[in-house]
């Protein structure tokens, strides 16, 4: 535990605060990454110390625990670091999940919060945000086309919980200028969370950070209706280089590891991206559709 995290922790415990990680009033915060943890890291350390100075859910994009997902590596990789906040974990799968089958490691590490096991997808909600872990690795799951059973089950979930703010999070980016490129798989989960007004889509995978403009599905900048896409493959694994930059790509940095910052507002939300290094900063407003 970071210091400055347990002197905040005996300050609210002497002011009778709650110390659940719950936001203050309505504000709530989700602070995360993908690509973190390896026996071999020492960076994963250190964006865990981050996670030690924060207050909220603490949400994983996916590459949890390299290089396989196992239950072992997860044990002894991920939990010293990123797992000693595991009671306030919202995870997400990558692809590095399944090298163990089925993913089993994974889903026994995170029990119940990982969701269903063979599906990995699930909602709740943070103030008054509606929030979707979603399960990228489509061809595990019976894929993440328009028709499939995660979109079906979205779209049912969307329909029957409006918000006017609504987060989603996977592991493969849709757009991303770094070394894996665009994922076209995930393109249905975009489109569903576009004809619902979403604000946001935090992914992992390609390792570094990237802010897009609002866009749509197409990929054209649109300010009105368009999803913001973070990707934040940060979180431990080494860093790459990118490739092809994309449109409507904003920021770009492929030096820095960190976690993401969300304040999540009623009716608008506040990102910084916090590097261990202090080098690099992003931070930005924006309003809910």
């Amino acid at each position: 535990m970071g210091a400055g995290f347990a002197l905040i922790l005996a300050a609210r415990l002497a002011a009778g605060v709650p110390t659940s990680g719950a936001a203050q009033g309505t504000v709530q915060t989700i602070v995360g990454a993908g690509d973190i943890a390896s026996c071999a890291y020492t960076t994963d350390s250190r964006t865990a110390a981050l996670l030690d100075d924060e207050w909220g859910t603490v949400i994983t994009m996916g590459d949890n625990a390299y290089p396989s997902g196992s239950g072992a590596q997860y044990r002894n990789c991920y939990g010293p670091t990123w797992g000693r906040h595991l009671n306030r974990t919202r995870p997400a799968p990558g692809n590095h999940e399944y090298g163990t089958p089925n993913a089993s490691g994974y889903f026994g590490y995170f029990g119940a919060r990982a969701g269903t096991r063979g599906k990995g997808w699930y909602a709740y909600d943070r103030g008054a945000w509606r929030i979707y872990a979603l399960n990228s690795n489509c061809a595990e799951v019976g894929g993440c086309w328009v028709g499939s059973r995660q979109q079906r089950w979205l779209a049912a979930d969307l329909a029957a919980h409006p918000r006017d703010c609504v987060l989603a999070y996977w592991h493969h980016p849709y757009f991303s200028s770094g070394f894996h490129g665009n994922d076209t798989d995930v393109r249905g989960l975009w489109k569903t969370l576009q004809a619902a007004g979403a604000e946001v889509v935090l992914n992992g995978h390609d390792h570094d950070y990237e802010r897009f403009a609002p866009q749509t599905w197409q990929g054209q900048a649109d300010s009105t209706n368009g999803i913001r896409e973070f990707v934040v493959g940060t979180g431990g694994a080494a860093l790459r280089p990118f490739d092809v930059i994309k449109v409507n790509s904003d920021v770009r940095n492929h030096t820095a590891h960190g976690v993401l910052r969300l304040r999540l507002h009623d009716g608008m939300y506040r990102w910084r991206f916090i590097s261990t290094s202090g080098m690099f900063s992003d931070a930005g407003t924006a309003g809910c559709h």
